[in-house]
């Protein structure tokens, strides 16, 4: 009785986000250990990203360490100014004017990889589409009313939304959004139209990966690392318990 009303308690939680309707995530399918992956997202972050949004938590040596860069290779690919290999990933751009530009101060990238996780990420990548109501020209449906403009437009080109009549439940109809489509799409052909959206999930899910390498550096050593200690505990250890235990318990018997 006491674990049922104990795996109850545990499971509120889950039950109360799943009945609010919350939103529905896209799998980034991401791979922290593919350091091609890693690396075509850490130029687009150098490229469309830093500009507003610092890594002020990490180092670029660090990250040039663990994907095998040397010095040379970091400051040509991702250093642009006087930055020292040694130096955190900051920026120049001073907060109180972010503000005044954006509403409000771009957020730093560091730990988003686990404090929004992988999903969101790449799913909120994906979800911009052309708003004339907002000041930056764009909306976005997991982010409603986002202050951020739509950086990789040029990449994934303009989305529009499409809307689909429904009945509520007070019996009117009003319009909801259903999704999402390229505004050129009726320019293209279906090829063209599905490399498109390959090329930019692409894109977005590397640019994921590197978010979520950023957030944890040490995972990619700790994983290998717990792969040499359980088989050290099952293939040494437990041989040498068992034959312990053997040896402990001829007395009992």
């Amino acid at each position: 009785m006491k674990k049922l009303v104990l795996t109850l308690i545990l499971c509120i939680p889950n039950l109360v986000f799943a009945s609010s309707g919350g939103p529905v995530l896209q799998k980034a399918n991401t791979n922290v250990h593919d350091t091609a992956a890693v690396l075509d997202g850490a130029k687009l972050y150098f490229n469309y990203c830093i500009g507003c949004h610092s890594l002020q938590y990490a180092r670029y040596q660090r990250f040039g360490e663990d994907m095998g860069l040397t010095t040379e290779q970091l400051k040509e690919n991702f250093m642009f100014g006087a930055e020292k290999p040694g130096e955190l990933i900051t920026i120049g751009m001073p907060a109180d004017d972010s503000k005044a530009w954006f509403g409000v101060t771009p957020p730093d990238l560091s730990v988003t990889g686990r404090s929004r996780g992988p999903d969101w990420i790449y799913t909120y990548l994906l979800s911009f589409y052309l708003d004339d109501a907002k000041a930056s020209g764009v909306n976005n449906t997991l982010f409603k009313d986002v202050a951020m403009p739509h950086v990789l437009w040029d990449l994934q080109g303009w989305q529009k939304p499409v809307y689909k009549t429904v009945k509520g439940e007070d019996g009117h109809e009003h319009q909801a959004l259903v999704g999402l489509e390229l505004v050129d799409k009726d320019k293209m052909s279906e090829a063209e139209y599905k490399k498109k959206v390959e090329d930019y999930e692409l894109s977005a899910r590397n640019l994921t990966t590197f978010l979520e390498y950023m957030a944890e550096p040490a995972k990619l050593k700790r994983e290998r690392l717990g792969i040499w200690v359980l088989a050290f505990l099952i293939f040494i250890m437990l041989p040498v318990t068992y034959l312990l235990k053997k040896e402990y318990w001829r007395d009992v018997h």
